[in-house]
């Protein structure tokens, strides 16, 4: 039986993984996916008239969410062991974390991202930062 601690790394897995399917789905639908997700028009536009640029910042988040659930599962001990695990779950915790409350500097780069995506996707770092973090410190000794 795994530790809370293991469980809540296994559920940052699973979030992590399901954020990184919704990117990947907007690749897939195209421009109505990256409006209905609040990327903003320029995202939507550029999709629409076929520029790769939306594709690679997609799969680059989308690859960097599940190398994130990976080491969630490396750090639950579900999958084999992956370099720097306690820097690596503790950037990963950090990050999600600075991401759910930094939104109101990082609004203005991205102006054309609605403000539903910014509190929807902020929330939804905090919590999935805050289950990382507790999944993290409470398997600490053993990574």
């Amino acid at each position: 039986m795994l530790s809370s601690g293991a469980q809540a790394l296994v559920v940052g897995a699973t979030l992590s993984a399901i954020a990184a399917a919704a990117h990947l789905a907007c690749i897939v639908i195209g421009a109505p996916a990256y409006r209905l997700m609040g990327a903003g028009q320029r995202m939507a536009r550029a999709a629409e008239a076929g520029q790769l640029r939306p594709t690679l910042v997609t799969l680059a988040i989308a690859g960097i969410l599940l190398l994130w659930s990976a080491y969630a599962l490396s750090g639950a001990g579900l999958i084999g062991a992956l370099p720097f695990p306690r820097l690596a779950l503790a950037l990963i915790a950090s990050v999600y974390l600075v991401r759910a409350v930094a939104f109101p500097l990082l609004k203005p780069a991205f102006p054309e991202n609605s403000n539903t995506f910014w509190l929807v996707s902020s929330g939804i770092s905090g919590v999935i930062g805050l289950v990382h973090a507790y999944g993290t410190f409470s398997v600490w000794r053993t990574l």
